[in-house]
């Protein structure tokens, strides 16, 4: 199952600034990859098919690694559906098909939970793909993203490519998005809590009724999995990536609270919306290829708030 792969084999890392694709930059450095590529947006822009085309012929990269693409949390995603799916379709089209044009061996394309249906069975598996309908609140992003996972699932039986889905649970960790108006829950209450905290520990108020389940991945481990799909040659063209085991948001409020040491009251406000009622994953297919989550919640978390701290003039705010 594992492929030959040399350390000093071209990968092009597309998204190489972002959490995940800075997180699998550090990864394939730290395991003695010496010649990987990245191109900033301002260098490349993913969605401009030529240009995309260009670097490709130009680089002619080994393994692909597709880690960029338009992301945000519930009130990014519902108020620019338009955006999410065609930038999203755009970029990974591009990727994608140029990577295959140009002979590249390998593709890693990361995806989200979100691909599968609002009420699909949990914990969620990879063949309840396309059998009932999507969380509306993100339905542009996840329709763009279950068009590249098919695109690779076609490549792979059409042309006998190794190109790979990997479809990671809800990631967080260094060079996440702290504005409070685009980021995800658990970078979204690091930020308030740690305010709050400077603000003489004034009152926390967070969405939503705090029962929803939610699964999180620290993205270096993330990282691992995509150096694991890299190292070896998975059978199958989808794969789930998480930890399979989930908590409440209240749980997750408490354990950032405790770790930034915030010692306030915390307020739900109900009139917000919750989202997905669950959102587990089935990790058993990655687990029985080989691979499995080394970091747990707490330690994720205490590593992501002391980036935060190091970082707390520079970090990212991501504007729409």
């Amino acid at each position: 199952m594992s492929s030959t792969l040399s350390k000093d084999a071209k990968i092009y890392i597309a998204g190489h600034n972002g959490m995940v694709g800075s997180a699998i930059w550090r990864t394939l450095t730290a395991s003695g990859y010496t010649n990987l590529i990245g191109q900033s947006s301002q260098q490349l822009d993913l969605r401009n098919q030529d240009a995309v085309n260009q670097f490709m012929e130009a680089t002619t990269p080994d393994v692909v690694i597709v880690a960029a693409a338009k992301v945000g949390g519930i009130l990014a995603n519902s108020q620019f559906q338009y955006q999410f799916l065609l930038e999203n379709l755009q970029i990974q089209n591009n990727i994608i098909d140029a990577a295959h044009r140009n002979n590249a061996k390998k593709l890693i394309f990361l995806g989200s939970s979100c691909i599968y249906p609002k009420l699909a069975q949990q914990p969620l598996t990879e063949d309840s793909l396309l059998t009932g309908p999507l969380e509306p609140t993100n339905e542009g992003y996840a329709i763009a993203k279950i068009a590249g996972v098919k695109l690779c699932q076609h490549i792979k039986n059409q042309y006998n490519k190794d190109f790979v889905s990997l479809m990671p649970t809800n990631l967080y960790g260094s060079n996440d998005n702290f504005d409070l108006k685009t980021s995800h829950v658990l970078p979204a209450m690091i930020r308030k809590f740690h305010d709050a905290k400077l603000d003489n520990n004034a009152p926390v108020t967070l969405w939503g009724s705090g029962t929803p389940m939610r699964e999180f991945l620290f993205v270096d481990d993330l990282a691992q999995a995509v150096l694991f799909a890299m190292q070896n040659q998975l059978p199958d063209h989808l794969y789930n990536v998480g930890t399979g085991t989930d908590i409440t948001i209240k749980q997750l409020a408490t354990t950032i609270q405790k770790a930034t040491g915030h010692t306030g009251p915390i307020i739900w406000d109900s009139t917000k919306p919750d989202g997905t009622p669950r959102k587990l994953m089935d990790v058993s297919k990655l687990k029985h290829a080989g691979w499995q989550y080394t970091t747990n919640l707490e330690q994720g978390i205490a590593k992501t708030y002391q980036w935060f701290l190091d970082n707390h003039n520079t970090y990212k705010q991501v504007k729409l």
